[in-house]
């Protein structure tokens, strides 16, 4: 045991070291906060293990500290609360007794029973979280280090503290935060580990969907999220989690020709884009924009390889990937969009870029726009750095005409200046398919530059138009 000295510790911590004392129970700081203490990482979320009934315990902390959602897990033997300290400042405290794991095959749920401090650190998941510190008056500050898990963290290695396949296969989900942490501190896996998670990919099949979902959108909100995705691929895992994405990987050959490998090529845009924004699902627009390309390849002699229609595929598979992994629903018509435009913008880079075909883009992305931009721009990943700065420069040709064509007719509003109920109110219609036929002519109309984009120019297409659907029968 070795000492340390941590002036980031808050002293509410200190004074619940204290009330253990009172109570004669050896009391730690473990896991994760000891970790990012000693990498000086920020780190809100607090565990504290007690050798002995948290239950009590943590009621003392409550009574003496005011402690607040108190919420019990009494199978795990596990208290969650928040503390406040004279600062103002929150923590989110779980007070945990010291205990042994043993675990079904067909389950990573434990089997829990009262354990010591050793027992407690041994089950963690990898020797930089078997860290304890204590809070005791005694030992105040001592830092308890079974598994040299300050070496790796100098070391900037993941290991885990007992046999890996045991630790895997107890617990498939941390093969998946094997590949997060190593995202997250940019940390490389010990060969051991790795060949363990390799060996036991398949156990994730009794993890949860969405606790492998959770994992996986952590790795896309890391700074690099190719660290995590490559590791995923090299284990096997992404073929297990994600085998549309897995599919990408690869580069056929015929008659000399080949393409691109398109599971490296998104790794690259995502990290592309991940060094421009944080914006989490426009970070998985760039990993899905491909993701069609498996399923419309095609090989045509003399022309080679070709990929028609990927981004409509996509929208589809977006949907089906969204299903599976039980993501929200809410951003996947966002994410959808991005894949189903990704490559609208490039065209218009290369030719005269009309004022019409500036607002059709303009229409169809709407406030997301700005977005889509990012996104074609890291999907730029030539290792020509002449070509990089043509197509870098014709996205700017883009974005010019872009803010000429919203200054000039107002289209940077991105809605029609006349709404479906307005066109039902003027014509006394009710609400059907018509109503959307006269609102799409309008639109077109404004986007094609046949009238303004002008409320009463509008207004006056529209009764144009429905004199003329009944002239032909068709209102």
């Amino acid at each position: 045991m070795l000492t340390a000295e941590y002036e980031a510790i808050p002293e509410v911590l200190y004074r619940i070291g204290d009330l253990a004392d009172e109570d004669r129970l050896p009391c730690y700081l473990v896991g994760g906060y000891v970790r990012d203490l000693l990498m000086q990482r920020p780190c809100t979320d607090i565990d504290i293990m007690v050798i002995g009934d948290p239950l009590p315990f943590a009621r003392k902390i409550v009574e003496c500290l005011g402690g607040r959602n108190f919420v019990l897990f009494e199978r795990f033997r596990t208290v969650q609360l928040v503390l406040n300290d004279h600062s103002g400042n929150d923590f989110k405290l779980e007070i945990v007794g010291a205990r042994k794991e043993s675990y079904n095959p067909e389950s990573r749920k434990p089997i829990t029973s009262i354990g010591t401090l050793d027992d407690d650190l041994s089950r963690r998941d990898f020797t930089i979280n078997a860290l304890a510190l204590s809070l005791n008056l005694e030992n105040r500050g001592e830092v308890i280090d079974r598994f040299d898990g300050r070496l790796h963290i100098r070391e900037k290695l993941l290991k885990t503290p007992l046999d890996p396949e045991k630790t895997f296969s107890d617990d498939p989900l941390r093969m998946m935060r094997a590949a997060r942490f190593a995202c997250q501190l940019e940390f490389r896996l010990d060969p051991a580990t790795l060949d363990a998670i390799s060996a036991m990919s398949s156990r994730t099949a009794i993890v949860s969907r969405e606790r492998v979902s959770h994992e996986f959108l952590k790795i896309m909100a890391c700074p690099k999220p190719s660290i995590g995705l490559k590791i995923l691929h090299s284990t096997g895992l992404l073929q297990e989690i994600m085998p549309e994405l897995n599919a990408m990987a690869g580069i056929e050959q015929v008659d000399g020709l080949g393409h691109k490998d398109t599971l490296f090529h998104t790794f690259q845009v995502v990290d592309n884009l991940a060094s421009h924004s944080d914006k989490l699902w426009l970070r998985m627009s760039a990993l899905f924009h491909d993701i069609a390309k498996p399923l419309t390849k095609r090989f045509n002699p003399g022309t080679g390889w070709t990929f028609h229609g990927h981004d409509a595929v996509g929208v589809k598979v977006v949907a089906r990937i969204f299903k599976l992994m039980k993501w929200p629903m809410e951003p996947m018509e966002y994410v959808q969009k991005m894949v189903r435009l990704h490559h609208r913008p490039i065209p218009l880079s290369k030719d005269e870029i009309t004022d019409s075909a500036v607002r059709r883009l303009m229409f169809d992305a709407g406030a997301d726009l700005e977005d889509l931009m990012t996104l074609c721009r890291a999907d730029v990943t030539s290792k020509n750095p002449r070509k990089v700065q043509r197509i870098m420069k014709n996205f700017s040709n883009v974005e010019e005409k872009i803010a000429e064509v919203s200054e000039k007719d107002l289209l940077a509003q991105w809605r029609p200046p006349v709404s479906g109920s307005d066109i039902m109110e003027m014509l006394q219609l009710q609400p059907g398919r018509m109503v959307g036929i006269i609102k799409s002519r309008m639109e077109n109309a404004i986007i094609d530059g046949f009238i303004p984009y002008d409320r009463q120019a509008a207004l006056d297409y529209i009764r144009k138009v429905f004199q003329e659907l009944n002239e032909n029968g068709e209102a």
